[in-house]
């Protein structure tokens, strides 16, 4: 099992065990990014172990660079199977024939379970937190620590949602079955732990209500106001309309699927020069084919830095049908001061106000004519920017919100001692 310890800045009063399924660099997507900025600011306080599946992606530079966010580096090897392949196909069928949703089955490891139970008796552990719900099942009951679950989303709720905007019946099915599959196993595993800290409080009431969760905190999503900065002079160019993110997770494809073909034609028909620039990493083949042949999209691919490109956004949309947790994609934009339009779906969570720090619309109809009167009204477009970038400067830098993670978790600790004694 490789371990590389790494150079320490000096241990805190906490004892972290971290667990993930994978390495954070490069740190590209909402899941990493949350997480590599929540561990760097603990990492100044307390002492981190992360325990983590690597398949090798990252290559030399994503153990180098752990130096960021961690004391010590554990890593399991793993080779996920690619999707589409054969190996994919069977494990997916290999899955039916157990309770578990799929995303749990796939992230199943003896090895992982075996490096965790080892850590752990050596005696120097405070506290094992389980990042994302699916390694919640390589985590055993009894470790003699207390043990939090870090939920970035309500995962029921995307593949509900999923489900939802299926048109073909096989995959609406699909999607339903491993829906219920995820409710039973979520709500299983948030009454498990010791403690589960959700990403706002919305996330925190559905899975009180939902799942009968007992111990439950929130802790809101954050932003690096430090990186994501409005320039002197704005360089926004006139109709450009940008969106950011994964363009290999399913909720990030289907936002510009439906975009494209539901709401930036009603956008152009009143703006005839808008032009949508969709900026993300692996964009799967329906998203690259958005743009052939229109000339009113552009698919980047990945870019070294997404800051240019959210320059040059007069508008910013956030189109998600499909989402859980909360988009940190909104408040980078909004730190740099440009103003967003989103669906409900896309700003649920967020402490934003409609009107006030951000544009809400839900029809295809009402988030083009949003889209439009803020281009028309560049004027109304920066101020409404401006209020936004304020709002999560005063509010939401990491360091903020990795005092408020800390605090939760020297709560738990502190209870979990009382019921030992």
């Amino acid at each position: 099992m490789p371990v590389v310890r790494l150079p320490a800045g000096g241990d805190g009063p906490l004892r972290i065990l971290w667990i993930k399924t994978e390495l954070l660099h490069p740190v590209t997507v909402g899941g990493r990014i949350r997480t590599y900025h929540m561990l760097r600011e603990l990492r100044r306080r307390h002492h981190v172990t992360y325990l983590a599946l690597d398949d090798g992606a990252g290559g030399a530079a994503a153990i180098e660079n752990a130096t960021e966010y961690c004391h010590e580096l554990i890593r399991v090897p793993v080779r996920p199977a690619r999707r589409g392949s054969v190996r994919f196909a069977l494990g997916l069928a290999a899955s039916l024939t157990t309770p578990l949703p799929y995303v749990a089955y796939r992230a199943r490891s003896r090895e992982l379970r075996r490096a965790l139970t080892k850590r752990v008796s050596h005696g120097d552990i405070d506290l094992v937190i389980c990042d994302f719900l699916f390694p919640a099942s390589n985590v055993p009951d009894a470790l003699g620590v207390p043990i939090v679950l870090f939920q970035h989303n309500v995962e029921a709720a995307i593949w509900r949602r999923h489900s939802e905007v299926r048109s073909n019946p096989l995959a609406r099915a699909f999607f339903r079955e491993q829906w219920r599959r995820v409710f039973r196993f979520e709500g299983q595993e948030c009454r498990r732990f010791d403690r589960v800290i959700a990403v706002s409080d919305q996330d925190r009431r559905t899975m009180e209500e939902d799942y009968r969760a007992e111990r439950v905190d929130a802790v809101p999503t954050g932003v690096d106001t430090a990186f994501f900065t409005a320039g002197a002079t704005s360089t926004a160019r006139p109709g450009r309309l940008v969106f950011t993110g994964a363009m290999d997770w399913l909720p990030n494809e289907d936002a510009m699927a439906y975009c494209v073909d539901s709401i930036l034609p009603l956008i152009r028909r009143a703006m005839p020069d808008a032009h949508l620039t969709i900026v993300g990493r692996n964009p799967s083949a329906r998203v690259r084919a958005l743009a052939d042949g229109n000339a009113a999209v552009t698919v980047t691919g990945s870019v070294p830095d997404v800051r240019p490109y959210l320059e040059e956004a007069s508008v910013f949309v956030v189109p998600l049908r499909i989402g859980g947790g909360t988009r940190l994609k909104i408040y980078e934009a909004l730190a740099m001061d440009r103003a967003v339009v989103s669906t409900p779906i896309g700003a649920e969570g967020l402490d934003t106000v409609d009107g006030e720090t951000i544009a809400i619309a839900e029809s295809p109809e009402a988030f083009a004519a949003s889209v439009v009167r803020l281009l028309r009204d560049p004027a109304t477009a920066t101020a409404l920017g401006k209020r936004g970038g304020d709002f999560v400067r005063a509010n939401y830098g990491w360091e903020r919100v990795s005092r408020a993670f800390e605090e939760i978790c020297a709560r738990t600790l502190d209870e979990y001692r009382r019921r030992r004694r």
